[in-house]
């Protein structure tokens, strides 16, 4: 008889004392609705703290009535760490932090449609995405997210000791290229093409979140393309298995937006899926990405 995956329980719902913050759990495997906080306001350090906190144990974190310019979106996201500026989709002219992902009424392709965690293709990934909600269709548009730490904690004993010490290539080569999704989503979006530019990085395949302890797989179909020191073909057959394996329904909850609803997802254990199902609506969010804090050289060592 096959065995279904199991889900690693989550602490039940809570308050943070730190500050006003109601937290309600949204879904077994991951994910929680914050109220009680106006985000455009000048938040306290133990309230940034709070924020932080449900996020690493939540992994997603979700707000509703929220009203932000874009000046005060990229203001909280930098309160993470600093923000990053995508190389392949051109910001706004005043805040070039600032991703304005667009589908018009007549557009067939959305823009981060499909299994990914965001920018796995640079060398230092980013930790966190920040996704605003401008004008939301009458119908459809939500986004799927995956708990990567519940899809690790399901493997078998004997899977999780292959996994480790194995590292995964990454590259935005595949989905930027001219025949991938990403870059075919112009029409309203300022989206350049990447193949032949864009780099290989190496990350491993577990990741220990730095925060948590809690370990992640760490890879994803849109820019995982092999493992290292496999071939291509000998890497297909264990990474189509784990990522038809990481969204497995109990590892995922569903987010449906509302104009001035706001998500704030960790990519270092979770994928998610902006569902194209609204055809004939306008989609417009913005979007801030929180980069890892730059490394600290020692003094004397070598550049």
């Amino acid at each position: 008889m096959a065995r279904r995956a199991s889900v690693e329980p989550v602490r039940e719902e809570s308050t943070l004392a730190a500050s006003t913050l109601q937290i309600r759990r949204v879904a077994g495997a991951l994910g929680a609705e914050i109220s009680g906080l106006d985000l455009s306001g000048d938040l306290s350090d133990d309230t940034i703290a709070a924020i932080r906190a449900a996020l690493v144990e939540h992994q997603v974190i979700f707000f509703r009535d929220q009203e932000l310019t874009p000046a005060q979106q990229v203001a909280f996201g930098r309160r993470f760490g600093p923000l990053n500026v995508h190389p392949y989709v051109k910001g706004m002219a005043d805040h070039p932090e600032v991703m304005e992902i667009i589908k018009e009424p007549t557009d067939r392709i959305n823009f981060g449609g499909g299994w990914h965690s965001d920018m796995s293709f640079l060398e230092r990934p980013a930790i966190g995405s920040i996704l605003y909600g401008v004008e939301i269709p009458e119908f459809g548009g939500d986004t799927l997210f995956a708990s990567q730490a519940a899809a690790y904690d399901a493997l078998s004993p004997g899977l999780k000791k292959t996994l480790e010490g194995l590292n995964g290539v990454h590259s935005a080569n595949r989905e930027y290229s001219a025949a991938g999704q990403s870059a075919q989503k112009r029409s309203s979006m300022a989206v350049a093409e990447a193949e032949g530019m864009a780099g290989e990085y190496v990350h491993p395949l577990v990741l220990t979140h730095p925060e948590s302890g809690r370990k992640a797989l760490y890879v994803n179909p849109a820019f995982t393309i092999r493992i290292e020191g496999w071939s291509k073909r000998e890497s297909k057959a264990l990474l189509d298995y784990l990522f038809e394996h990481s969204r497995y329904e109990a590892f995922t909850c569903r987010f449906s937006w509302r104009k001035g609803s706001m998500a704030f997802w960790d990519n270092r254990s979770v994928w998610h899926f902006a569902l194209n199902d609204y055809p004939g609506q306008r989609r417009h969010m913005r979007r801030v990405t929180v980069d890892p804090q730059p490394e600290v050289r020692a003094v004397g060592a070598a550049a």
